[in-house]
């Protein structure tokens, strides 16, 4: 698996939060997050760190999980792997 070019994004960079971090470690979904497309990484940290409530948050890292562990879907939309 080759690393992701972050170099091409026009959004800026957000950081892996430890909370986002632990619980894909915890879940074993470390690899298939790594396995998606820079963009996809980038925006699902973006989208979770601009929820305002604790709530929001959980829900938004609940559903990145569970697509990454369903392998089909990024942000509820299909989701087909090059490499698949």
């Amino acid at each position: 698996m080759s690393e992701p070019d972050f170099s091409k994004l026009t959004r800026p960079r957000y950081p892996m939060p430890d909370f986002v971090e632990e619980a894909l470690l915890q879940r074993g979904l470390m690899d298939a997050y790594r396995a998606r497309p820079a963009y996809q990484q980038n925006d699902y940290l973006g989208w979770i760190g601009r929820a305002k409530r604790p709530a929001t948050v959980d829900k938004r890292l609940a559903q990145m999980l569970d697509e990454l562990e369903a392998g089909d879907r990024y942000m509820k939309m299909a989701y087909h792997p090059k490499d698949a």
